[in-house]
Protein backbone atom coordinates (compact mmCIF):
# COMPACT_ATOMS: atom_id res chain seq x y z
CA UNK A 1 0.00 0.00 0.00
CA UNK A 2 2.69 2.31 0.78
CA UNK A 3 4.15 1.38 -2.57
CA UNK A 4 1.47 3.19 -4.04
CA UNK A 5 1.50 5.74 -1.86
CA UNK A 6 5.02 6.91 -2.61
CA UNK A 7 3.84 6.08 -6.64
CA UNK A 8 1.27 8.59 -6.31
CA UNK A 9 3.34 11.17 -4.64
CA UNK A 10 6.31 11.23 -6.93
CA UNK A 11 3.69 11.81 -9.87
CA UNK A 12 2.25 14.91 -7.74
CA UNK A 13 5.68 15.70 -7.06
CA UNK A 14 6.46 16.18 -10.52
CA UNK A 15 2.91 17.70 -11.45
CA UNK A 16 3.51 20.38 -9.31
CA UNK A 17 6.89 20.97 -10.58
CA UNK A 18 5.66 21.65 -13.85
CA UNK A 19 2.61 23.61 -12.03
CA UNK A 20 5.01 26.72 -10.41
CA UNK A 21 7.38 26.14 -13.47
CA UNK A 22 4.69 27.53 -16.05
CA UNK A 23 3.15 29.99 -13.45
CA UNK A 24 6.06 32.93 -14.74
CA UNK A 25 5.87 35.88 -12.29
CA UNK A 26 4.84 39.52 -14.19
CA UNK A 27 4.35 38.30 -17.67
CA UNK A 28 1.14 36.21 -17.70
CA UNK A 29 0.83 32.93 -19.22
CA UNK A 30 1.25 34.51 -22.82
CA UNK A 31 4.80 35.59 -22.07
CA UNK A 32 5.69 31.87 -21.40
CA UNK A 33 5.13 31.20 -24.59
CA UNK A 34 6.26 33.73 -26.05
CA UNK A 35 3.25 36.36 -26.29
CA UNK A 36 4.44 39.84 -25.20
CA UNK A 37 3.86 40.45 -21.43
CA UNK A 38 0.44 40.46 -19.85
CA UNK A 39 -1.60 44.03 -19.28
CA UNK A 40 -3.90 42.71 -16.94
CA UNK A 41 -2.70 42.25 -13.02
CA UNK A 42 -5.73 39.69 -12.11
CA UNK A 43 -5.60 36.11 -13.12
CA UNK A 44 -8.02 35.07 -16.01
CA UNK A 45 -8.63 32.57 -18.36
CA UNK A 46 -6.12 29.67 -18.16
CA UNK A 47 -3.94 31.02 -15.87
CA UNK A 48 -6.17 31.20 -13.00
CA UNK A 49 -6.83 27.46 -13.39
CA UNK A 50 -3.28 26.79 -13.36
CA UNK A 51 -3.02 28.46 -10.05
CA UNK A 52 -5.91 26.71 -8.51
CA UNK A 53 -4.13 23.48 -10.10
CA UNK A 54 -1.11 24.00 -7.94
CA UNK A 55 -2.93 24.63 -4.63
CA UNK A 56 -4.88 21.54 -5.01
CA UNK A 57 -1.73 19.49 -6.35
CA UNK A 58 0.34 20.87 -3.29
CA UNK A 59 -2.69 19.99 -0.60
CA UNK A 60 -2.58 16.47 -2.55
CA UNK A 61 1.08 16.00 -1.67
CA UNK A 62 1.10 17.22 1.33
CA UNK A 63 -1.95 15.06 2.42
CA UNK A 64 -0.14 12.23 0.51
CA UNK A 65 3.24 12.68 2.59
CA UNK A 66 1.18 12.72 6.04
CA UNK A 67 -0.13 9.40 4.97
CA UNK A 68 3.09 8.26 4.10
CA UNK A 69 4.47 8.82 7.79
CA UNK A 70 1.48 7.55 9.40
CA UNK A 71 1.51 4.40 7.96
Amino acid sequence: MIYWFKIVQFILGVLLVLAILLQNRGAGLGGVFGGSGGVYLAKRGLEKKLFIATIVISALFFIFSLAIIIL
